[in-house]
């Protein structure tokens, strides 16, 4: 099945506002964004489809670019308050080293400080200061075949600031040393705020090495969801390749939970919440309660829009969400569609091959997002959008709004 973006023009006008919505009441794109005032979890209304990702304020819904801040800034503080946990701010204290072998970053207080490292393998072509791409652990893209692209491989040891071994760690690693045990910030959310201590650390280097406007970030499986939330979280990314990042990622809970109650194998946000500590911990109130989240992840992954994002998924990999993760995408690309770039997403989803398997058929997917957003290539823009998959339901049965044209206000 190969669908284009015109696909996603069916969707009906139908719009529901959820009582998150109603909290905001500012009006005028030229004033400042509203500041978020979150409802109680019993006062939120059910929506059975994916959430409006355009809403901005009492029930207003984006037509610039101007309130489209506006409403990155409402969801981002949704998804903090709600599944991931707040994010702190750049620290007082950030400083480091960039070699050639490792980055050292020593970060935090004045008085109280962490320290960490990053390894680092540099290009085998090109010409310094290379682009470079922050690999969530050892799992994801292949070094090898990043170095000959000419991109330098940082490779961050994400768990030394959270810990995920089960649902015990919480409130394990560097991070909470430095915040505290009792930091609401769920793991991924410390693995952003350490990545982005990393990049803090390139940017006060002189660059010799790594340019640091020219910085990627990647992951598979779990570390695939990490590679979404640090891209959603720190513009400074130009490129996120999410690999079969399933539940938590690039699957929507409530397509999840769609695919279960047909009879599917797949994870859903009632049983990963008892797996690992990768969300805060309060996330569990919505465990068979996901229709009243108030964001859902098409809205995750549209953060990081206009930027590039290129999600890599398995077909064969019913437990991820296969259909799940496909639909959620494909809608989220109607949010780079809106701002006029629907090209910087790409969605490609291939079967028969194992879990964090780069098969041969998407290898050119990466290399054309390589090309354009880290080695700067002047290549055309294609869209990637395609599955081997099959799927009973669409994009249209989620997305039940329009596609706004998001227009600068000079």
């Amino acid at each position: 099945m190969l669908l284009t973006a015109l696909f996603l023009l069916s969707a009906t006008s139908k719009m529901a506002a959820s009582a998150e919505a109603a909290q905001t009441t500012q009006s005028d794109p030229a004033q400042p964004c509203p500041s978020y005032s979150p409802t109680s979890f019993e006062a939120l209304s059910e929506v059975t489809h994916l959430p409006d990702p355009f809403l901005y304020a009492t029930g207003q819904r984006a037509t610039s670019l101007t309130q489209w801040q506006c409403v990155r800034a409402l969801t981002k503080a949704q998804f903090e308050h709600w599944e991931l946990g707040p994010i702190p701010s750049a620290p007082a204290v950030v400083v480091g080293s960039v070699a050639d072998k490792q980055i050292s970053v020593q970060t935090g207080t004045t008085d109280k400080q962490i320290q960490f490292t990053a390894k680092v393998d540099m290009p085998t072509s090109g010409e310094a200061p290379y682009p470079a791409i922050i690999r969530l652990s050892k799992y994801g893209l292949d070094t090898r075949l990043l170095n000959d692209a000419g991109v330098a491989v940082i490779t961050f040891d994400n768990s030394e600031l959270a810990e995920q071994k089960n649902g015990q760690s919480r409130g394990r690693g560097k991070f909470y040393d430095l915040f505290g045990a009792d930091h609401p910030a769920g793991a991924m959310t410390a693995w952003s705020w350490g990545l982005s201590r990393i990049i803090d650390v390139i940017d006060k280097t002189d660059q010799h090495l790594i340019d640091r406007s020219r910085i990627g970030v990647t992951g598979c499986s779990r570390y695939g969801k990490g590679a979404i939330v640090a891209g959603a979280f720190d513009e400074r990314l130009v490129l996120t390749i999410a690999q079969e990042s399933g539940s938590g990622g690039a699957a929507s809970w409530r397509i999840s939970d769609h695919q279960q109650a047909q009879g599917q194998n797949v994870q859903t946000q009632r049983q990963i919440v008892t797996e690992n500590v990768w969300f805060r911990d309060n996330f569990k109130q919505f465990s068979g309660h996901t229709n009243k989240l108030p964001v859902d992840h098409h809205q995750l992954m549209g953060l990081i829009a206009p930027r590039g994002l290129l999600v890599l998924e398995n077909t064969s990999m019913e437990w991820l969400g296969n259909a799940s993760t496909f639909l959620t995408s494909v809608v989220a690309k109607t949010i780079w569609l809106a701002l006029g770039v629907p090209a910087n997403i790409g969605i490609t989803q291939t079967g028969g091959h194992s879990h964090c398997h780069l098969p041969d058929s998407q290898l050119p997917d990466v290399k054309h997002f390589i090309d354009r957003f880290l080695l700067e290539k002047a290549v055309n823009p294609s869209e990637i959008l395609k599955t081997d998959g099959n799927y009973p339901t669409s994009p249209e049965d989620w997305q039940k709004w329009t596609v706004p044209t998001l227009k600068r206000i000079d």
